[in-house]
């Protein structure tokens, strides 16, 4: 392995988009969460099973997880900028259809229809970053979309509880639908100064079977799943545990729900920084990565089991300290992404690392359902996901060195 040489258009993303990013994840994380915050609401009005309302949580994931692929092959064939566009304007249109819906079936359609829209926002990030932006701001930058990421919940937790509250839950899907494509028109207005060789496919990407076949990919995707399946029970989850489980109203469950990911949101940006601080004075990207990643992981898993085995003031003693871990997570799952695949592989490679790191989101809701039907409560749900979260330690360490692969090496 070795680096490969500096893109001639590194260094060049300005805070203008990268700020854009930030806000185009925020939109992401709202609308694929909106769901579940309505959940109590509309598992009460279709009279929905745990199992079934699990479906309809995973169903997003099911093109999700595969279109990470396309979306990966889109942003290095064509063009990162406008693969992101359009992905944008797609579900935009999902999440306003949501709000029409009227049937379980149309429901489920339309989360199908949210998961290929949203399948481009990492792939896409991830090649705008690896090739416009220096390898020492990673950090920073990916902490400030990370930071995006935690937000977008929040928002949609506690503002989708007051707007369930007030209007309904399907003034919640047509006014987020509204104001996911109104960010089309600012960042429509500044691809017109995104120089135009961007849009030229390069021809040193790698192929997908290059990729798959590299050890670093699958101990990378298997962190990232790890991650991720806390991330996306919690999510999934959260609305449905506080009010049924835990007995608190729609109102308090957004108070709380917002809470911990103000505090996810924080931490991430935080830990960016130091990231960026520590490899700025002399550590490796292996080791200052790999820190951040396993004590992430190592964390969670603490997290989860006190929510499992602990009183209710614990458990949510517990829910919000994950914020913290799920911060160093999300403030360094990215740059490895970006930092292995490189600038010529980024988006490919994003692809793939999502899409086996997104597979958490098809069984996480899955399995929680199925296990609070048959059991009546969440500790065991809980102790899954903490199980599952260590088991990625194994996947971070297999990684020798994260550093640029030479993908001349073929």
């Amino acid at each position: 392995m070795a680096a490969m040489g500096v893109h001639p258009d590194r260094a060049t993303l300005g805070p203008g988009l990268v700020a854009l990013l930030a806000i185009g994840m925020l939109i992401n994380y709202v609308d694929r969460g909106n769901l579940a915050t309505a959940a109590p609401v509309i598992k009460d009005a279709l009279g929905l099973s745990n199992t079934e309302a699990g479906i309809l949580l995973s169903a997003f994931f099911w093109t999700y997880m595969p279109c990470q692929l396309a979306a990966g092959w889109l942003a290095e064939r064509i063009n990162p900028y406008r693969t992101l566009a359009i992905g944008v304007a797609l579900w935009s249109f999902a999440t306003l259809a949501t709000g029409l819906a009227t049937s379980f079936a149309a429901l489920l359609t339309l989360r199908l229809v949210l998961g290929i829209g949203e399948s481009t926002t990492f792939p896409c990030n991830a090649k705008i970053l690896a090739r416009d932006l220096a390898p020492q701001r990673l950090g920073t930058v990916n902490g400030l979309i990370g930071a995006g990421q935690a937000i977008g919940p929040a928002i949609g937790t506690f503002g989708g509880g007051l707007l369930i509250a007030w209007a309904g839950w399907r003034s919640l899907f047509l006014i987020f639908g509204l104001l996911s494509a109104l960010w089309l028109v600012p960042w429509l207005f500044a691809l017109r100064r995104v120089p135009s060789q961007r849009a030229n496919a390069d021809p040193a990407t790698p192929g997908f079977g290059a990729i798959i076949a590299r050890r670093e990919c699958w101990g990378a995707g298997a962190g990232h799943f790890a991650h991720n399946y806390a991330l996306y029970f919690v999510i999934s989850w959260l609305p449905l545990y506080l009010v049924k489980a835990r007995g608190f109203s729609v109102i308090e469950m957004g108070e709380l729900g917002s809470i911990l990911y103000i505090l996810y949101a924080i931490a991430t940006q935080a830990v960016g920084l130091a990231a960026d601080r520590w490899m700025a004075a002399g550590g490796s990207s292996t080791r200052v990565r790999k820190s951040f990643a396993i004590t992430g992981l190592v964390g969670l898993a603490a997290c989860m089991l006190v929510c499992a085995a602990g009183t209710p003031v614990l458990s949510i003693v517990g829910l919000l300290a994950s914020g913290l871990f799920f911060a160093m997570g999300s403030a360094t799952i990215f740059p490895i992404g970006q930092t292995l695949g490189g600038p010529h592989a980024a988006g490919k490679w994003m692809g793939v690392q999502n899409c086996l790191g997104n597979f958490a989101g098809i069984i996480a809701p899955l399995i929680t359902g199925y296990v609070v039907d048959r059991t009546g409560s969440f500790s065991i749900a809980f102790a899954i996901a903490a199980a599952v979260t260590l088991l990625g330690i194994i996947g971070w360490a297999s990684i020798p060195r994260i550093e640029t692969i030479d993908w001349r090496e073929r």
